[in-house]
């Protein structure tokens, strides 16, 4: 096999952002993905929030990237039907200390190109929310924040790199990166790939890639956010994102409404040595009760969906950690944190300015392919309510998973899409079936029936909605 021009180790929602950014040129390209499919380790498990950057250190990469990120993703979010609610975001102030820090946020905002950001008197604040503890002191109000669906966004990359060119690799974890002949070879249990060049995009493991290539600069200690997810009843008790004031650590505990209808409590910021913890702990969801009671006690008299746990690639420093070595032909994106939703589309075209600087040849192609998403939020109609679609395909008025309305017609097209799910986990994602009241207590049978079934027909590749 020819060596393809880039292989991006990693398949995550950066990963998948550059390889569907270079999916737009006439170059080969790989995308390596450690587990069974894309987006199935960090990027799964997030607040599922849209920052504006607002509160990111001025002059940082990571506040560049942001602020360019999210004008990109105003245009690509709504136009490829991902599920998102502009709900803006209302800091509050607890005590004295965290009121006085408020006008500096303001500035820090403005500083940051994040001009709507302004002060909250506390009138206001329960103005905007009324179900909130009586012993706020002030906020500020942060209109371009946003909820988003965490999964849609890079399954949407990965759609589009594989539609436009780029092969994907699953169940590929790289054990051992070595040059031959002016070519990267990567291999692992999943055999050997060879590239000219090489981006690091592995998250929680962008540190051992990094150690491939010989050097020790940054270390990920994994940080883990715990979640707590209440029932889509708990809804009409938050109107916004409601944010903690940060502190140098973490952004702390938030209190957020969800693009699928529910409300959730998080996240803790544990720091591990193991990167598969995702479990989550008796302490940390203790933690989390106690700061949900303190910001909104009535949500805690509701009832719980599910609670669930993440891990942040978090390093010693307080920026991404992204290195450019052309002599090596290898771009390392690493320490990408928690904005890593936020900043992807950003960060993907930053990179491919640093490819082509260090002698990646980048000619535009003629024609990229798009995709429109299947909808799975609770805003927008959903298949279940669409007689046009009931009439196009009788199996979208075939509800299969009753908790989230799923459709037999949304899991076949999820089963037929540009990347297809390899498990019943990667199929969640797409459709939000066994999501829940009942987490799949009582649906999983019958889901699981039909992704079998599936399985064993022919491949129908790219038969999700595209254009």
């Amino acid at each position: 096999m020819e060596p393809y021009d880039l292989a991006v180790v990693g398949g995550g929602v950066v990963g998948c952002a550059v390889a569907r950014e270079a999916s737009k040129y006439e170059l080969s390209c790989a995308l390596l993905e450690a587990k069974a499919d894309v987006g199935a380790g960090t990027s799964k498990a997030n607040t599922a929030i849209w920052h504006t950057g607002f509160d990111a250190k001025t002059g940082t990469l990571e506040q560049r990237l942001l602020a360019r990120s999210y004008m990109l993703l105003l245009d690509y979010v709504p136009d490829r039907g991902i599920p998102h609610e502009k709900t803006g975001a209302v800091l509050i102030a607890w005590n004295e200390d965290q009121l006085a820090s408020l006008e500096g946020i303001v500035e820090k905002a403005h500083a940051n190109g994040v001009a709507d950001v302004r002060l909250l008197s506390v009138e206001e604040v329960y103005e905007l929310e009324p179900h909130v503890n009586r012993d706020a002191l002030g906020g500020v109000m942060v209109p371009g924040e946003s909820i988003i669906c965490p999964f849609t966004v890079p399954l949407s990359y990965a759609y589009e790199a594989v539609m436009n060119g780029a092969r994907l690799y699953r169940e590929f974890p790289v054990g051992k990166i070595e040059e031959d002949g002016g070519v990267h070879v990567l291999s692992g249990p999943g055999g050997e790939v060879k590239a000219r060049f090489v981006v690091n995009a592995a998250g929680l493991n962008s540190d051992v890639i990094d150690g491939m290539f010989g050097f020790d600069r940054f270390h990920v200690t994994p940080r883990r956010g715990e979640l707590i997810v209440f029932d889509k009843l708990s809804r009409p008790l938050v109107n916004h994102v409601l944010l903690p004031v940060p502190t140098e650590r973490t952004k702390g505990v938030l209190v957020s409404p969800t693009v699928f209808g529910n409300i959730m409590v998080g996240p803790t910021a544990e720091d591990l040595e193991d990167k598969e913890a995702t479990c989550t702990s008796k302490a940390g969801l203790e933690y989390l009760w106690a700061k949900g009671e303190a910001i909104v006690s009535k949500l805690m008299k509701e009832e719980v969906t599910c609670t669930y746990a993440g891990l942040r690639a978090a390093t010693e420093f307080k920026d991404y950690q992204v290195f450019s070595h052309p002599e090596k032909r290898y771009l390392c994106l690493g320490g990408i944190r928690s904005t890593g939703l936020s900043a992807s589309l950003g960060i993907a075209e930053y990179a491919m300015e640093l490819l082509a600087e260090a002698g990646l040849s980048l000619e535009e192609k003629k024609e990229f392919r798009k995709v429109r998403m299947p909808y799975i939020g609770q805003k927008e109609k959903r298949p279940y309510q669409s007689e046009e679609k009931i009439r196009e395909d009788p199996d979208f008025g075939r509800v299969v998973c009753h908790c989230e309305r799923v459709t037999l017609g949304e899991i076949r097209r999820a089963l037929r899409s540009p990347v297809p799910p390899g498990t019943l986990e990667g199929l969640k994602r797409r459709t939000r079936c066994m999501q829940g009241r009942c987490q799949g207590f009582y649906c999983s049978a019958d889901v699981a029936h039909v992704f079998q079934t599936e399985a064993q027909k022919e491949d129908h590749p790219g038969e999700a909605s595209h254009e």
